[in-house]
């Protein structure tokens, strides 16, 4: 009989991939219920699919009773008010562990955090027992709902908490969408700093390929917290460039000098003229990178793709897109595109 498994957030970068990955490997074994405030036209065609927000008690209620597993992947988007940010990622994923567990019977309940819970970290690698650094909104709701998992888990529930790097492949955009157009224009791409910092991230199959561990693997194994990230990366001016180089027009990453870069990058910020927050400009000129050798080991994690196959595979799934959705229209999620700002004018000087 197959497990009944619910996917939140199934209309973002991750779910959708994830939705894809299990149909694809999976479908024998599981029967998935897809729930998000909207859904892909191709998923209400072919799954169970629920309009709802994940903090609506009642509708957490109606849906919970038969799911065996919840993989709790919806979250906020930084770009959002820190209020809202605070309201779904918290209250949101406390609704759900409620429910699963008071209302439902649920088995097992994955919960995808992040790695921004480090904050500006000072050192590299780092492991999950290293300590949290919350400075914003989003990776402080992060923090408590990771802590709220972890209180179920002291209570015997089956709670793996996963904490993914920045994950990109199939219909991420977002931030790497204004690398993949400058690159596809045929322009240079400017970098915070000197670019030799060593600087991970993740294919999205990758971390769909450690949910999947989470949700099948030992109980006693999985039941605990993971980095996910990719095993084999440079530094990021190497890896960026790997997306010029592709495009083939001779370009190359032009390094700034941080300090002025920064705060050019700060004050934009607050002008509400740039697409980048803090969050994300604090740390790219720094080496972050996790250790995954406890996913490795324990959760048996075994990463496909370096930062440059993500790169290019990603950049590659950009251009196909562009030709299908030319007026795409802007928005605040990874999964669309975003509003430059000034930033569009700055790519005409490279």
């Amino acid at each position: 009989m197959k497990q009944k498994v619910l996917i939140t957030g199934n209309s973002g970068v991750l779910g959708i991939n994830l939705v894809d990955y299990l149909h694809k490997h999976y479908s024998q074994n599981y029967e998935l219920v897809l729930f998000d405030i909207q859904h892909p036209a191709e998923h209400v065609a072919a799954f169970t699919t629920i309009t709802g927000d994940i903090r609506d008690k009642n509708k957490v209620q109606e849906i919970i009773k038969d799911i065996d597993i919840v993989l709790h992947c919806a979250s906020a988007s930084p770009s959002f008010e820190d209020e809202e940010i605070l309201d779904i990622i918290v209250n949101g994923t406390d609704n759900l562990l409620e429910n699963s567990f008071k209302v439902g019977n649920v088995q097992r309940f994955v919960y995808i955090s992040s790695t921004s819970v480090y904050g500006v970290a000072d050192k590299s690698p780092i492991l999950e027992t290293d300590k949290v650094n919350p400075y914003d909104p989003y990776n402080k709701g992060k923090i408590i709902a990771e802590q709220h998992c972890a209180s179920w888990r002291d209570q015997g529930k089956c709670v793996p908490i996963l904490r993914p790097r920045s994950f990109l492949g199939p219909h991420r955009l977002g931030t790497f969408a204004i690398l993949y157009e400058w690159a596809s224009e045929g322009r240079n791409f400017p970098m915070l700093g000197n670019g030799k910092n060593r600087y991970q991230l993740l294919d999205v199959e990758d971390l769909c390929q450690a949910i999947y561990m989470a949700m099948s693997g030992d109980r006693d194994k999985v039941n605990d917290l993971f980095n996910i990230g990719a095993a084999e990366f440079s530094s990021i001016r190497e890896d960026y460039q790997s997306v010029l180089t592709e495009a083939g027009y001779g370009k190359r990453i032009i390094c700034l000098p941080a300090l002025p870069m920064t705060i050019a990058l700060s004050i934009l910020e607050k002008l509400k003229v740039s697409p980048f927050y803090k969050r994300l400009y604090k740390k790219l000129n720094k080496p972050y990178y996790v250790s995954i050798d406890k996913a490795i080991n324990q959760l048996g994690y075994q990463p496909k793709f370096s930062n440059k196959d993500s790169l290019i595979r990603n950049y590659y799934w950009y251009l196909e897109d562009r030709k299908k959705n030319p007026d795409a229209a802007t928005g605040l999620g990874n999964n669309t595109l975003w509003k430059q700002g000034a930033i569009k004018y700055a790519k005409y000087f490279f």
